[in-house]
């Protein structure tokens, strides 16, 4: 625990003699990142630099209502491609409808999404059509 700064001395010196005497104990040596420079100084400042770098840190990302609708959508367009079989299409597809189906009753925050739910015959067609021509 710190202790309290004396009466009569500046707090500067006060804290100046705090760390000369941990950096003696050796309280700051082998910490991590020593010897190098501090991250992102070469970036603009933000007022929100600890929410990015918490995100940035933990792989998380923000997007909007609408335009992580959008991502999702484009996410089950490349699954449906990748399918197994013609119920995993229309399994995919279904599912991202249902969801665009409810933005388009109640859009979401955000810029509009612009979708309309995938026609999953079409899709289908198009499946089978890429397995015939992959198996060529």
């Amino acid at each position: 625990m710190t202790e309290r700064k004396p009466p009569g001395i500046s707090f500067e010196s006060w804290a100046d003699r705090q760390i000369r005497e941990a950096e003696e104990r050796g309280e700051f040596a082998d910490l991590p990142g020593t010897g190098k420079p501090l991250p992102g100084l070469d970036k603009p400042y933000t007022e929100q630099w600890w929410v990015e770098r918490k995100m940035r840190d933990e792989n998380l990302s923000y997007l909007p209502p609408s335009l992580a609708l959008r991502k999702e959508a484009q996410e089950a367009r490349e699954q449906a491609a990748r399918a197994r079989s013609e119920a995993e299409v229309r399994r995919i597809l279904t599912e991202i409808n249902e969801k665009i189906d409810e933005a388009v009753r109640r859009p979401p925050e955000g810029p509009p999404h612009r979708l309309v739910p995938f026609d999953v015959e079409s899709a289908v067609r198009e499946w089978r059509s890429a397995r015939r021509t992959e198996g060529r």
